[in-house]
């Protein structure tokens, strides 16, 4: 009887996931927001009905990898490195960058100064604070212009990679700077000529396998390579990235030898059916996470006042600092990217994976929590205001 439950339970969850992200269109409230709401709704109800339910908190690291995987390779996938798109791929690396640069250390640097935290510490919790969440920010930018929508998935996307890698850094590299980036280049390198090879291999099995079974296998692979990466600590998200822009940008070698071997039209139609399949797993393993973080959601320090002002302050310093760095390269045509700046998945796997002896009581799960929901919520008042001027003037392909 129990099992009958637990698959009824899955398939509600799955289908109101469906319906919450549907329903986006017309109530401009981002999918994970209701999802978020809908475990923390959960999570009051089995308190007050009195249920035994098992601790899965543990899975939630897990569940936040394979999505980040997925939303990272889906992102990859959608970026075409076209020559009249030059403008928004420059501007859109170059925001993520400067954002994360310098809210990164400009928090970093409070928490070292006012709270006289150590400098480690004040940086592995600052980074995972400046990362805009790809899970979020693509999956609500779908009623924006085409070039806003460019602009939020590269930008997000990179936004993820350099948190990532700047976050590894710091806690990889405790001892002499100049020695530590010396490491970390050689990684990169070592990283780049191993994705180069994957993405050979796996392209080619994408193209080649003809047994009914082959998107999954290709995806378990790439998933058991990022987490070999990992292990031997190499950037591995820089594999995944990488397998993505070969596979959407082949047409860059369709007129080399390799057309001799690979059929590209049928290539494309491949592409085009694994892409299918990557939406459709993406879309239920974020959905699960979300409603877990929900559920898992601690709500006792929600009104704490110090967690509120803390939380408050970050999630202003955010926007006020995308809002001055989005003038500095678009001018006043920023359009509505300025609100596009959610925290999300990413900030909350790299806060799970910060060393207890490099934790603060300062930053707590539940400023966390709060900086995420509050800066979903800026992003979501902020789509639902119209459009003031048209932003391709500021974000021109060209």
């Amino acid at each position: 009887m129990i099992t009958n439950y637990v698959i009824l339970a899955l398939c509600i969850i799955v289908l109101l996931s469906y319906l919450f992200d549907i329903s986006f269109s017309y109530s401009r409230i981002p999918g994970v927001v209701l999802l978020i709401a809908l475990g923390i709704a959960l999570q009051l109800t089995v308190k007050y009905i009195g249920l035994d339910i098992p601790n899965l908190k543990p899975v939630l690291p897990v569940l936040g990898t394979l999505g980040l995987i997925l939303i990272v390779m889906d992102a990859a996938l959608e970026i075409q490195l076209e020559r009249n798109k030059k403008g928004v791929l420059i501007k859109s690396i170059f925001s993520a960058a400067i954002l994360l640069l310098l809210f990164s250390g400009l928090l970093a640097f409070v928490f070292i100064k006012i709270f006289h935290l150590p400098v480690t510490t004040a940086l592995l919790n600052a980074i995972p604070l400046g990362i805009i969440s790809s899970a979020v920010a693509i999956s609500s930018s779908v009623l924006l212009e085409r070039n806003e929508r460019e602009f939020i998935t590269i930008e997000s996307a990179v936004s993820d990679i350099l948190g990532i890698l700047a976050f590894d850094f710091i806690l990889l590299n405790q001892s002499s700077f100049g020695n530590g980036i010396l490491s970390f280049a050689f990684k990169g390198l070592i990283t780049i000529i191993i994705a180069v090879v994957m993405t050979g291999i796996l392209a080619m099995l994408l193209h080649k396998i003809k047994y009914h079974v082959s998107y999954i296998i290709i995806l378990t692979s790439v998933v058991l390579i990022y987490v070999l990466a990992k292990l031997i600590y190499l950037p591995g998200l820089f594999l995944v990235v990488i397998f993505g822009l070969a596979l959407s940008n082949n047409r860059m070698i369709e007129n080399t030898a390799a057309k001799r071997f690979i059929d590209f039209d049928k290539f494309r139609d491949d592409i085009s059916s694994f892409k299918k399949i990557l939406a459709e797993l993406t879309f239920l393993v974020r959905s699960f996470f979300f409603i877990m973080f929900g559920y898992y959601t601690s709500l006792a320090g929600f009104t704490d006042i110090n967690n509120l002002l803390l939380a408050i302050s970050i999630t202003a310093g955010i926007f006020i600092l995308r809002w001055i760095i989005l003038r500095m390269l678009m001018g006043k045509n920023t359009g509505k990217l300025v609100w596009f700046a959610p925290r999300g998945l990413i900030t909350i796997l790299l806060f799970l994976s910060i060393p207890l002896s490099y934790r603060t009581d300062l930053i707590s799960e539940e400023v966390v929590t709060l900086v995420i929901l509050m800066s979903i919520f800026v992003m979501m008042t902020g789509n639902m205001l119209p459009a003031k001027k048209p932003v391709d003037q500021g974000i021109s392909p060209g």
